[in-house]
């Protein structure tokens, strides 16, 4: 009987608790306590969420043995944990068939170097700071969640139930995760290809000049935007627009182009049924193989797997 142990860190977000619900539900369509659940945290005792309340846990040394440990954080990263919990939680995830840090929990994976050379997720408002805490993960922050063997990391705290009803499906198969996630009034059970909101590829420069730049690339994908064309419009040489341009966006003009030019791509693979030729026409690739040569270095998969993803029931 796969035992589910989800561990909280103080200030935790009340509503990463309910991934629960999924593997309560999971009982019920099989008709026995398939799984069993606890709620821990190394410690034990109460814990005491984002919002004030506290919940009691018991410690995770006394659960037994886990089979599916899950970290849940709060709304902002966790901060850098002990060396003594971070050997606990290691403990755990070692003697445990799969981990999954929900959210910002995957902050606490990278704590415990787990990520190490993995793929990985989070909220795609951190994604930069992740990034910068962890520079062996290769994050992508246009994930809803991320399998890489037996770690598992999602985005938002409602991506957690997309990553559970995954987990689910992993162990009962696809027709008792589609049953899950209508009794839980999912939309539609998405796939870990999927694309978060498209706000999480916005750039955020400060200045006017950068920004017109930025908008004039986002609405004109199919030129070419090279340094000088961008340059032109920010009514900069072409040397100070690539300095400024990183200096306040944390990315090189190109980079950006590359990822803008991948979000416009992602979106039509994912809510079209357009031609690969023509996708990669409008979102300014040239040709399909270009097209997917930035795809297999960002997303380590071609649009045909993402568009399958996507479409998934």
């Amino acid at each position: 009987m796969p035992h589910v142990s989800m561990v909280l860190s103080p200030g935790f977000q009340f509503l990463a608790l309910g991934v629960q619900a999924a593997f309560e539900l999971a009982n019920a369509v099989e008709g026995e306590a398939y799984y069993t659940l606890s709620i821990a945290s190394v410690e034990g005792g109460p814990v005491t969420s984002s919002s004030g309340f506290a919940v009691p846990t018991v410690p995770l040394a006394e659960v037994g043995q886990v089979d599916t440990l899950l970290l849940l954080a709060g709304l902002t990263p966790p901060p850098r944990q002990d060396e003594a919990t971070l050997d606990t939680l290691r403990i755990i995830a070692r003697e445990s068939r799969r981990v999954a840090g929900l959210c910002t929990g995957a902050f606490l994976l990278g704590q415990m170097g787990l990520l190490d050379g993995r793929r990985a997720t989070t909220h795609w408002s951190y994604a930069r700071q992740m990034r910068e805490d962890f520079p062996n993960v290769r994050i992508e922050d246009d994930r809803i969640f991320i399998n890489e063997g037996a770690v598992w990391t999602s985005a938002g705290l409602t991506a957690g139930l997309d990553l559970a009803v995954a987990l689910i499906e992993k162990d009962l198969g696809r027709d008792a995760a589609g049953a899950i996630a209508r009794r839980l009034v999912m939309h539609h059970r998405r796939a870990g290809g999927q694309s978060q909101h498209s706000e999480l590829l916005e750039l955020a420069p400060s200045s006017d000049r950068i920004q017109k730049a930025v908008i004039f690339a986002k609405a004109h994908l199919a030129n070419p935007l090279t340094v000088e064309e961008l340059a032109e419009v920010a009514a900069l040489s072409p040397r100070q627009f690539a300095r400024a341009f990183r200096a306040e966006t944390g990315q090189t003009p190109a980079k950006a182009v590359e990822q803008m030019r991948l979000e416009a791509a992602r979106l039509l693979i994912e809510e079209t049924r357009h031609p690969m030729d023509s996708i990669a026409r409008e979102a300014g690739f040239v040709d399909i193989r270009r097209m997917r040569e930035a795809f297999m270095r960002q997303y380590g998969q071609p649009p045909q797997a993402l568009r399958r993803l996507a479409k998934a029931p």
